[in-house]
């Protein structure tokens, strides 16, 4: 079961304005013949599915058999998993390990995928399309194109399991890879959620779209139970100092990472950054904008591109794309370099699409910015800063706005010393991210809407994914505090089934209800959700009146708790000393 986004006075989520970015994505890539064969492959395996006829070329008593039977019977949608992994034509001589079935179902899945990209590229040349139709169609062209270069990284990185990094590293790759999959897939149809005009374009993508998704949760359930076995395995034959089996391996003694090159170690441990360019509003530097700025930084460059900001207001809507890899922004403060915008859902946007600033490429940092839309309470979702980048990281920025200031979309991010305020599910999204010594404070609300700090969008109980909130401070700004009871303010609310947050070791103010949670609605996820308290004080946080949900803990283990902290949750030994920002590993 999903659930889409929908802010407390009932207005539905959205993404974002129509571009033609589908035509610049992926140039032909497919001829008319691997189309047909796309296509046809796709129908057979979903028709066989739904009816479950036998579509299989695998004689029940070949060890073939029994090797897919197995590997499938650990997924949420094990059917689904041998019906298409034992469609495929001479499978029989292909399999001999679970690997080699995670393979064959990771390539079915990429073909499905291919087969939803013509989908959606047909429907965009609809002539009836409304402005956020266009818009959501070009966020599912954009999530399709993530998707693809997230299951071929998984190919890659499984091809090379369990010997080229620790067995950790594998298993926290891959799982990120596919659970950011996922994700984009339920970002897809989130898009279609406003009208009943959206709602039937979401109707002719849903079956391509939710197919897609099973097929990277089964792929996802295969890849954990072989990196969880492995592991174990490895834990029993050699014990806990094992060195394949340390978050470490992959760096050198230094604690860099092995990929990142002498230079840029030069760099990153100077005082200061040297810029690659510098922007300036008055003229002074290399741009004007910071989006020129970024279009001329080097395409999948493996190092640090340092976009210095000088203190300014720039007006203006910023993509760091997925192939922008390593960029830095470098603000002269949080107070004074300033990137701001307004675009929202009421004015016909999507949620996705609405970012003043969205990061996307590999590896982006940012220091000293303030991320910033000012539509206001009343236009609904209007977010800030949009966070899809993998290996992201922020230091002493601020984020502003109301409904989904910060959206936290996918893939492994961490943020220190920042300052985030909003009002309905200010933080949110479906990454694996821990914010670490900030202040995150509610706002005032519109009239009749209770505030919401984190709506997470965990959706298979799988996915690495989670918010976690460590030694910081929740309160209120000064507009809210005078009034805050007439504004009730709660840590979060599940937006998916299997949502996930954990609040520890921080400072809670009295502007959190006594409940401390809120219910989506009735009883969806309330038993499938996990939200944690650890170890949190002040006036906010006690939990004797605490909500009685099945999915509620107060976790009382320190090791449990060390899960939820960076070494762990988002494998940050192996790449937070990259950031040269200042961090906590565990508790």
């Amino acid at each position: 079961m999903s659930q889409d986004k929908q802010s407390l006075t009932g207005i539905e989520d959205s993404t974002n304005q129509p571009t033609t970015l589908f035509k610049k994505h992926r140039k032909i890539f497919f001829t008319l013949f691997a189309s047909l064969l796309i296509i046809g492959a796709i129908i057979g395996i979903v028709a066989g599915v739904k009816t479950n006829n036998k579509t299989d070329t695998v004689s029940a008593s070949s060890p073939s058999h029994a090797i897919i039977k197995h590997s499938c019977s650990t997924t949420r949608y094990p059917d689904l998993c041998f019906s298409a992994v034992a469609s495929v034509p001479g499978v029989t001589s292909k399999l001999v390990t679970l690997k080699d079935v995670i393979e064959i179902s990771l390539n079915l899945t990429t073909t499905a995928v291919e087969h939803n990209y013509f989908t959606v590229e047909k429907l965009t040349k609809r002539k009836d399309l409304t402005k956020r139709e266009k818009t959501a169609l070009h966020d599912c062209l954009e999530t399709i194109d993530e998707t693809l270069d997230e299951l071929h990284e998984a190919m890659e990185d499984l091809n090379e399991y369990p010997n080229k990094k620790s067995l950790v590293q594998h298993a926290d790759d891959l799982k990120t890879l596919l659970s950011s999959a996922i994700t984009n897939q339920e970002t897809c149809l989130d898009g279609f959620s406003h009208d009943s005009a959206d709602k039937k374009i979401r109707e002719v993508l849903s079956d391509g779209q939710r197919h897609v998704e099973r097929m990277c949760s089964n792929a996802l359930a295969m890849i954990k139970n072989l990196t969880d076995t492995d592991i174990a395995n490895e834990l029993k034959l050699s014990g806990t100092n094992n060195r394949k089996l340390k978050e470490e391996v992959g760096t050198d003694q230094s604690g860099w990472p092995e990929w990142l090159s002498a230079g840029d170690r030069r760099l990153l441990q100077s005082s200061s950054v040297t810029p690659n360019v510098v922007v300036a509003a008055d003229g002074s530097g290399d741009f004007k904008t910071v989006s020129d700025a970024v279009k001329a930084a080097p395409s999948k460059s493996s190092k640090r591109y340092v976009i210095r900001i000088k203190s300014g207001t720039y007006r203006e809507n910023v993509d760091v794309s997925k192939d922008k890899h390593n960029i830095m922004f470098l603000g002269d403060g949080r107070k004074t370099t300033i990137i701001t915008g307004s675009k929202n859902v009421v004015d016909g946007s999507t949620t996705f699409n609405s970012a003043t600033v969205a990061a996307v490429g590999k590896g982006f940092l940012a220091r000293g910015v303030t991320f910033q839309n000012t539509a206001g309470p009343s236009k609904h979702q209007a977010v800030a800063l949009r966070v899809g980048a993998d290996l992201a990281a922020f230091y002493e920025c601020d984020m502003i706005a109301y409904q989904d200031t910060l959206y936290v979309h996918s893939n492994r991010q961490f943020f220190i010393n920042c300052f985030i305020a909003g009002t309905v599910d200010f933080i949110f999204g479906n990454s694996a991210v821990v914010l670490q010594d900030c202040d995150i404070h509610a706002r005032r609300p519109n009239s009749g809407q209770k505030n919401m700090v984190t709506a997470q969008g965990r959706s298979d109980p799988n996915q690495n994914t989670g918010i976690v909130i460590q030694k910081s401070r929740i309160g209120a700004t000064g507009d809210l505090r005078s009034v805050q009871g007439s504004f009730p303010t709660y840590l979060g609310r599940p937006w998916k089934e299997y949502s996930r947050t954990v609040v520890m070791q921080s400072d809670i103010s009295n502007v959190i209800h006594p409940d401390g949670w809120f219910p989506w609605s009735g009883n969806f996820a309330l038993n499938t959700l996990f939200y944690g308290e650890y170890q949190n004080r002040g006036t906010g946080a006690g939990t004797s009146k605490r909500v009685g949900w099945k999915g509620f803990k107060m976790i009382t283990s320190a090791t449990e708790a060390q899960g939820f902290t960076p070494g762990k949750f988002i494998a940050g030994g192996s790449w937070l000393s990259s950031t040269t920002f200042p961090f906590s590993l565990g508790l």
